[in-house]
């Protein structure tokens, strides 16, 4: 399953220049989308989701939407109410604009999911391994918007060669790890196939197996976490309902079961207990050996018993050929 956890949305943008950037990326294999809204500046006193949740145009079916949003941050000193966002959107983002709010966003802030940058800019700071691996480890995924190297509005040349630095640093500070990579487009013709796309961060220098989890594994834990964020106990444990009813059906077959009557009559266990007898006796338990002795003393009793006894030789009968013998006489 891909992802594209950024597809810009504006109050302002027509439903079916909406409607056909979500079509075109459904038919390209991304599975779920995320409809981004960019708040800059301060936010209102009543913090309330513009992005509906159930678009007015028709979606393919198997397309999974997301509500996001993105907030610009220059000072993190100021309150800028993060749970609140949290609660109201699906993914939250932070786009630091210093050095100061990026090592914030980092190190301190915990309410978002996502760092995106916009790298286009050229930063007054450089993309140590540090503050990167450590916002990974929490958790927290670099963000990459291919269509900002496509960026032809205002000096072109020099926004692309800002991307393609800030790029190579990024993949060079976090060796690969824990990138988001997703569009970004603000129209059809700054979509890219996925092979387009692992062909364009390999230029860069992220290898095809990191490339492929920034478009799947990644953007993947970055849409769990959150869903557990906001379902969970405290982030951790995820109640389940729906297994109470085969519980209940166990019970009831172990019951039939135990209320059967006993086969072959006594000494059938039952819960666990082997049943006495009808005079309150308990058969007594022989062992294996006790029982192979008594197996082979019966067989013995019974070849003694069967074998038949040793037959007496008989007399021949007597024929004429065969002499007899002389009888005694009495003397005269």
């Amino acid at each position: 399953m891909l992802y594209d956890l950024n597809v810009p949305w504006s109050m302002d943008q027509h439903h079916p220049h909406q409607q056909r950037i979500i079509s075109f990326l459904s038919e390209l294999g991304y599975d779920t989308l995320a409809l981004n809204h960019t708040i800059t500046g301060s936010l209102p006193a009543a913090i309330i989701n513009p992005i509906p949740a159930v678009p007015s145009f028709e979606i393919p079916k198997k397309t999974i939407l997301l509500r996001r949003c993105t907030l610009n941050i220059a000072d993190p000193s100021q309150n800028h109410r993060l749970p609140a966002l949290t609660a109201v959107y699906d993914i939250l983002a932070l786009r630091p604009t210093t050095e100061k709010a990026f090592l914030a966003a980092c190190l301190s802030l915990d309410s978002h999911s996502i760092i995106s940058l916009d790298l286009t800019q050229r930063f007054s700071f450089h993309f140590k391994p540090k503050p990167l691996m450590t916002a990974i480890n929490r958790g927290i995924m670099i963000e990459i918007c291919y269509s900002q190297s496509m960026d032809t509005g205002g000096d072109g040349s020099s926004a692309r060669r800002n991307f393609i630095g800030n790029v190579v640093a990024i993949v060079r500070a976090t060796r690969g790890r824990g990138l988001v990579v997703s569009s970004g487009a603000q129209s059809v013709l700054g979509v890219r196939a996925p092979a387009d796309v692992l062909n364009l961060l390999d230029v860069w220098g992220l290898k095809k197996e990191r490339g492929l989890e920034s478009l799947g594994v990644n953007p993947r834990g970055v849409v769990v976490n959150e869903g557990l964020r906001r379902t969970s106990f405290r982030g951790v444990v995820d109640v389940v309902e729906g297994g109470e009813k085969v519980v209940k059906e166990k019970g009831k077959e172990s019951g039939n079961k135990e209320k059967g009557p006993p086969q072959n009559g006594v000494g059938k266990k039952q819960n666990g207990k082997r049943k006495a007898d009808e005079n309150g006796e308990a058969t007594p338990q022989v062992s294996k050996r006790a029982a192979k002795k008594a197996k082979l003393q019966a067989l013995q009793d019974e070849k003694t018993t069967s074998s038949p006894a040793p037959e007496t030789p008989s007399q021949p009968p007597l024929t004429e050929d065969t002499p007899s013998k002389p009888q005694a006489t009495a003397p005269e």
